[in-house]
C-alpha cells in the first residue's frame, strides 16, 4: 500500500468547498461543490442532510470507503461543520481530503498536495483553524488569476466565462478523476498523473 494515502487506508472525509443556494452555483468559488457532484454520481447516491451541518453521503470511491460532504455554511465557515463530520465519523485530519478552487493554478490545470498555507483562501483558513493542523490533503481545481485589476474576491464570486463553461464538465471530470487516483493509489502516483497541464 502507499504510503501517502489519506487517513492510511482507514475511512477518508472527502469535503468540496463552496456557498451554498442556487445564487452561488455556477461560481468559480465552488468548484469543489461541482467535483463533488460528480463523485456523488459516481457513488451512486444523494447527498442528505446531516446533523454535523454539511451534506453528507457515505460511499466507495478508489477501493476506499468515503464520507463525502459538501458544508451547509458559507465559505468562510466551512471548517466548523468539517470538524463536526469528522468527528461523527471519528475521521482525523490526515483523512481529510479537501476539494477547492485555486487562483494560483491555471484555468484547466489541478495540483495535489499535502499540507501547506492556505493563499487567502477563507475556506482552508477556516478547516485549518477548526482542526489545529494545516496537514491534510487538498485537491487544487484551477480557476487562473482574475484578468486587470478585478479583485480576487469578486473574480471567484462570479460564474466561469462562456468559452470556461464549455470546457468545465471536462475538467470537473479530470478533477474526480485525480481524487479517486490519490484514494486508490496516494499522492505521489496522483500528482504524477495529475500534474501535467
Amino acid at each position: 500500500m502507499a504510503e501517502d494515502l489519506p487517513g492510511a487506508g482507514e475511512q477518508v472525509l472527502l469535503a468540496g468547498l463552496g456557498n451554498p443556494g442556487p445564487k452561488y452555483a455556477g461560481n468559480r468559488h465552488n468548484a469543489g461543490f461541482l467535483v463533488l457532484d460528480e463523485l456523488a454520481a459516481r457513488v451512486g447516491g444523494k447527498f442528505k442532510a446531516h446533523k454535523s451541518g454539511a451534506e453528507i453521503l457515505e460511499g466507495r470511491l478508489g477501493g476506499r470507503k468515503v464520507v463525502l460532504a459538501k458544508p451547509r455554511s458559507f465559505m468562510n465557515l466551512s471548517g466548523g461543520p468539517l470538524l463536526a463530520a469528522a468527528r461523527f465519523y471519528k475521521i482525523d485530519a490526515a483523512g481529510l481530503v479537501v476539494v477547492h478552487d485555486e487562483l494560483d493554478v491555471p484555468y484547466g490545470s489541478l495540483r495535489l498536495k499535502l499540507g501547506g498555507g492556505d493563499n487567502g483562501h477563507n475556506g482552508l483558513r477556516s478547516i485549518t483553524k477548526s482542526f489545529g493542523t494545516k496537514d491534510y490533503y487538498r485537491v487544487r481545481f484551477g480557476v487562473g488569476r482574475p484578468p486587470g485589476r478585478m479583485d480576487a474576491a469578486d473574480f471567484v464570486l462570479k460564474d466561469f466565462a462562456t468559452v470556461e463553461r464549455r470546457e468545465l464538465p471536462l475538467n470537473v471530470d479530470r478533477c474526480a478523476d485525480a481524487v479517486e487516483e490519490l484514494l486508490a493509489g496516494g499522492l505521489t502516483a496522483a500528482q504524477n498523473t495529475f500534474h501535467v497541464s
